[in-house]
Order: structure tokens, then C-alpha cells, then sequence
């Protein structure tokens, strides 16, 4: 037996991966940063791959499986992943292999038909919302008649159109989260992000902004949304970013209903509205859809406000930020 590391497959031997996944029921995913291949000879009997913190295309050959060749894999791509400094683990498979991974100290997160997602600590999103708010402070703010709302969102960077949203939708609850996505894919960066979205609502009394983590439209939970241009497995993913807002947001900060703007540029962020508006009503939370702010009858996104910025456009940029954003922009020197 003969186990390799690859940053990067090619030729020959990208081909017979490829294929082994193929076999295996698995689509082969060229995001993939390091690779891990176990070979008999010159035939490949495992594999298994790693996107920074997450692992992903993991399969065993039929003819050699209870050989302990999962844990193999296993062992090999947390070794890279630790050496790294990735402490936290995300695992892609398919739901039948949950004991397998169980085995090796990976605890279920959530799954659809088609996708489980686990991670290496046990109870780690439940740990995580309880650090943002406290089951107890949680439970004693609830009463039943009350309509809490959430909103997720990006902020790339904080708009008008996003301050329109999460006004709107103030108004009409008792309680409103913004969830800021905490990924860091974005041309603002997160803590940037998250910051512009809290100085343009603290005037909202009503208002909590906190941070995703690693747990809604992440890398981990949605790899597609980032890259727009792979949409095939969207409607999986959407479909599981959705199972864990539902199964541990909504409990936790005891959510009745979920805003959104109208998408009339983004096509992935349309597909994600598509299946919150089909699988939300489904599981009771109310799902409200806000029209997009317009300027001069366009709608004002933040790909235009980067535009601006790009093209040294400063000036246009007072029709669309509020003077927070700009304030914040300007200290910071990101303009």
C-alpha cells in the first residue's frame, strides 16, 4: 500500500480520481486544495480530499473495505488540516456513511436525501449559539405572542438598500436578528462587514446583529454561493443551509419568520430565495419578501457600490451608503 499527497492533481492521475469517484457516486470537485490518494499497486483503493477546513470525496473500493482505509484518509488530511492551523473540522458525505464517520470522531450537524454535514466537535454549532446569546437570557425574553424575525445577509459592504430591509422589517417585528455572514470571501472582510451592518442599526433599539460563524452560507454549509458559476449542486446546498437555519437558529432565538429582498441580479442568491420561499412556510416560519431599494429606478446593490470604489467613483457613492458605511469606509481607508 502506497498513500500520496497531491496539492494539485493533473494528467493521468486526476483522471483515475476522477473516475474512482465517479464509481464511487461522488462528483469529483476541483476546488479541492490537497488530495489524498491510497493505492494497491498501481490501482487506487481510496481517496479522500480537503477545501482548507473541510473534508470532502471520500470513498473506499468495494474490494477493500473493514481495511480501515476511511480512517487512513482520515488520519492523513487532519494531520494537514491541523498543521495548518484548521482546528475545526467540517466533513462532507452521504447520509448512509454516518456511522463510519461517527467512528472516527465526526458528530452529525445536519443532512438532507442527499448531503450530511458533520463536524470534529461534539455539539459545536449548539456551543456556538449559545456564546452569541445564552439559552437562558434566550428563553426569558420569549413569549409566544411575539414575532421575531431574522434576516441573513452578507453586507458587501452595508448599503442603503440593506438599511431598507432591516428597518422594514423592524417595524414590523418585536425583535429582529441580522445574521452578518462571517465568511471571509467577500471584498470587505468579515469583522468589517459586521461592523459597517451594527453602526447603520444601532438606531434600532429592536435590533441584534451577530455573526454566522461557520454554520449559514459558509464554505462549509453553501461552498456554491461564493462561486457563482457553480450552481450545479446548488439546490442541495440550499437545501441544507436551510435544514440548519431551521433546526438550530430558529429554536434557539426562538425566530417566527424570515425576511428577504427581491433578487433581480443574482441568480444563485434567486435560486436560495426559490427554496426558502418553497421549504420555510413547510416548517412554519413566515417567510417576508421586501422590495429592493431603488435609485434612479435601479436597484442599489453592493456590486455597484464596489464598482464605484474601483473606479474611483467616490462621489456616486453618497446615493447609496448610508453615512455610516461611508464614515466607516473613509477611517478605515477602504475607499
Amino acid at each position: 500500500m502506497n498513500i500520496e499527497l497531491h496539492c494539485h492533481l493533473n494528467g493521468t492521475k486526476q483522471k483515475i480520481w476522477t473516475d474512482f469517484l465517479a464509481r464511487a457516486g461522488l462528483t469529483a470537485d476541483e476546488a479541492v486544495t490537497q488530495t489524498v490518494l491510497v493505492w494497491d499497486d498501481d490501482t487506487l483503493i481510496a481517496a479522500g480530499s480537503r477545501e482548507e477546513n473541510i473534508l470532502k470525496c471520500i470513498a473506499v473500493d468495494e474490494g477493500h473495505r473493514g481495511e480501515d482505509l476511511t480512517a487512513t484518509v482520515l488520519g492523513t488530511l487532519r494531520q494537514e488540516a491541523f498543521r495548518e492551523g484548521h482546528r475545526h473540522l467540517f466533513l462532507y458525505t452521504k447520509p448512509s456513511n454516518k456511522h463510519v464517520f461517527s467512528s472516527l470522531f465526526f458528530y452529525p450537524i445536519a443532512q438532507t436525501e442527499q448531503v450530511l454535514l458533520m463536524e470534529n466537535q461534539r455539539n459545536g454549532i449548539r456551543s456556538f449559539l449559545d456564546a452569541l446569546l445564552p439559552v437562558t437570557s434566550s428563553r426569558a425574553s420569549d413569549h409566544t405572542s411575539d414575532e421575531i424575525g431574522a434576516i441573513v445577509m452578507n453586507c458587501n459592504p452595508f448599503t442603503l438598500g440593506h438599511q431598507y430591509l432591516i428597518e422594514t422589517a423592524a417595524a414590523e417585528c418585536d425583535k429582529l436578528y441580522v445574521f452578518v455572514l462571517s465568511e471571509d470571501k467577500s471584498y470587505f472582510s468579515a469583522k468589517d462587514r459586521l461592523e459597517m451592518v451594527r453602526l447603520g442599526t444601532q438606531h434600532l433599539s429592536n435590533v441584534t446583529v451577530l455573526p454566522t460563524g461557520p454554520y449559514l452560507i459558509s464554505a462549509a454549509t453553501f461552498p456554491t454561493y461564493f462561486i457563482k458559476e457553480r450552481d450545479k449542486a446548488g439546490q442541495i446546498q440550499c437545501l441544507l443551509d436551510i435544514e440548519i437555519f431551521v433546526r438550530y437558529f430558529v429554536p434557539h432565538f426562538h425566530i417566527t419568520r424570515r425576511y428577504i429582498g427581491t433578487e433581480p441580479l443574482s441568480p444563485m442568491t434567486a435560486q436560495y430565495n426559490d427554496a426558502l420561499r418553497m421549504h420555510l412556510p413547510k416548517r412554519e416560519i413566515l417567510l417576508t419578501e421586501i422590495p429592493r431599494l431603488s435609485e434612479n429606478g435601479v436597484p442599489i446593490s453592493a456590486s455597484a457600490v464596489r464598482a464605484h470604489i474601483q473606479s474611483g467613483s467616490i462621489q456616486a457613492l453618497n446615493a447609496l451608503l448610508p453615512h455610516t458605511t461611508l464614515k466607516y469606509l473613509q477611517e478605515k481607508d477602504l475607499l
